[in-house]
């Protein structure tokens, strides 16, 4: 059931990618998996054995890798069709079913966070405040990297791929702002075209201090 506080964004958001769930599935596995190069800088900071939390892992393809790779990995997703399709590919994955607004996990329980196109599907507010969430979530010295849509008109899109999602696009010196305000400390933050997606992205990478 929905959170009480979802708001109605977002409760769009999660009906599209659980009517189009098969459909993203099937696009996904048809391409090659390629770690996104945010990813490659981000893994360069931890030893084997870590522990992460792959942040809206949708059908598991990141997490899935990152387990074969022997970190300790847990992937997060509120959308229940594209989790059952994780945990068909990847039985022994720890997957969860869980609200971004409302984590099920302990403070400093994990090593580096990873959110790849995720956030952006929640309005400003909302993320600015699971920003500081976040950043309890992880050991002092931890990681966290993320990519977000780029730009200044946030709005439900209704048509293209995935019609009924709702799309935040942020400016760098907006998103500066909310990442510092919630206690990480950025150590890069670009403006990327075509790189990890399609179009333009905002790519983080922040630590939280000790």
């Amino acid at each position: 059931m929905p959170h009480d506080n979802t708001t109605q964004f977002v409760l769009q958001t999660i009906e599209a990618y659980e009517r189009s769930a098969k459909e993203c599935v099937a696009r996904w596995n048809r391409r090659r998996h390629r770690r996104p190069p945010l990813l490659v800088e981000w893994l360069q900071c931890f030893p084997a054995g870590a522990r992460l939390l792959d942040l809206g892992c949708g059908g598991g393809r990141d997490a899935g890798d990152l387990d074969r790779r022997g970190y300790r990995i847990v992937g997060l997703d509120r959308t229940s069709a594209l989790l059952s399709a994780g945990r068909r590919r990847y039985p022994l994955l720890s997957l969860v079913r869980a609200d971004l607004r409302d984590l099920p996990f302990q403070t400093m329980s994990f090593d580096g966070l990873w959110a790849a196109a995720s956030l952006m599907h929640l309005p400003k507010p909302e993320t600015r405040r699971i920003l500081a969430d976040l950043c309890k979530l992880v050991r002092p010295g931890g990681l966290f990297a993320a990519t977000l849509t780029y730009g200044v008109k946030s709005r439900l899109v209704t048509d293209g791929w995935v019609p009924g999602r709702y799309f935040a696009r942020w400016e760098k010196e907006e998103l500066a702002r909310a990442v510092c305000g919630a206690g990480w400390t950025i150590l890069e933050l670009k403006v990327v075209t075509n790189r990890e997606r399609k179009g333009r992205w905002l790519n983080l990478l922040a630590q939280r201090q000790s």
